[in-house]
């Protein structure tokens, strides 16, 4: 396995850049998910790693080695498709060896890899069958056997999940993981999902707009986001408009005096709040901010509740809490107290936004 570094990494078509100036440095055995919007670059950005699209600036390295320059096939970065780019004429082991046979290894070699690829992701005894015989799921499996056997350097994975349903996804998602544990490869995925970007990512970097936007942990760009896009993007957020009209204090468009934490922010400003720090009730009179507001909309999502609370005709949250059993879920039209800590409140200048 190797580190990968890009360095002032640029992609231009004509006048048009789509990727601007990235940079950075995947750790040996890292696993690093590029999130963001559609048209953000990061597929883009994957795909020049790839070798598939030439850049217009910047380099690439796996290691020491620059790459920039090669062709795919002398890259040893292992790509699977978010169409599976299956051979429909070929039998899942002739799939799977064909990046081999591109490289020109011996013969006797092949069936061995082959077999061992496709023991990795638990299809022994699939090598005989065509494309059209098996799931979803497990032409999932074979594209990515076909990147392993290989035995890359880097593992590219191009929205490998978007194609699978959502209880088929977990699963997967669960064993891509686990494999890249086990085999301490370093890997580089691009989605814009998300749940997916959380729950498999070592760090995560996020995108808009071709330029890189914050790089971190979950907790870094959850707890901590860089600016207004990511608070926004990553996780889910009820934004409030207003200024900041002193220290650790703001005013909403709607009217509210609302304390915060606002160190660095001055004049015109938006704060995010994440659902599951307010709170509603008796609780919320004890904390630096509650406002009360009426119930407009009660969303069930299983084990939790969204509940939306419309606190003045300009400004409006949404609460999440527990769906409990024994507990009262409040009802549309409901007056309710809604509170949270000054430290819920991430400020943002408005023209981040």
């Amino acid at each position: 396995m190797a580190s990968l570094t890009l360095d002032g990494l640029t992609k231009r078509y004509g006048d048009n850049a789509v990727v601007k100036s990235v940079s950075l440095d995947v750790r040996d055995g890292e696993f690093l998910v590029l999130l963001g919007p559609s048209g953000c670059g990061k597929t883009t950005t994957l795909r020049m790693i790839a070798g598939f699209v030439p850049p217009s600036g910047g380099s690439i390295r796996i290691g020491d080695k620059d790459i920039t320059s090669l062709p795919p096939w002398k890259r040893n970065a292992g790509l699977v498709f978010q169409s599976y780019a299956l051979f429909p004429h070929m039998t899942v082991a002739q799939n799977v060896a064909f990046g081999l046979k591109m490289r020109k290894t011996p013969q006797g070699e092949i069936g061995a890899r082959v077999a061992e690829a496709l023991r990795l992701v638990r299809l022994d005894g699939y090598g005989e069958r065509y494309p059209r015989q098996l799931s979803g799921g497990q032409q999932q499996r074979v594209a990515l056997a076909r990147a392993l056997v290989i035995r890359p350097d880097v593992l590219l994975l191009d929205e490998p999940l978007s194609n699978l349903d959502a209880k088929l996804r977990l699963e997967v998602r669960l064993e891509i993981r686990a494999l890249q544990q086990q085999l301490g490869l370093t890997t580089v995925m691009v989605t814009h999902d998300q749940e997916e970007a959380l729950t498999m990512a070592d760090r995560l970097v996020v995108m808009s707009d071709g330029s890189v936007r914050q790089v971190g942990t979950q907790s870094d760009l959850y707890e901590r986001p860089a600016d207004l896009f990511v608070a926004d993007f990553v996780g889910r957020s009820t934004m409030i408009s207003g200024a900041v009209t002193g220290a650790g204090s703001f005013r909403s468009d709607g009217g509210l005096v609302l304390s915060c934490a606002a160190d660095t922010v001055t004049g015109p400003a938006t704060i995010a709040l994440r659902p599951e720090r307010l709170t509603l009730g008796a609780a919320a009179q004890g904390l630096d901010n509650h406002v009360s507001g009426k119930v407009s909309f009660v969303s069930y999502l299983g084990a939790l509740l969204d509940v939306h609370v419309r606190l003045n005709d300009t400004d409006h949250v949404v609460v999440q809490i527990p769906n409990r059993s024994d507990g009262q879920v409040p009802a549309v039209g409901d007056t309710i107290e809604v509170g949270w800590p000054a430290s819920a409140c991430l400020v943002f200048p408005r023209e981040a936004a």
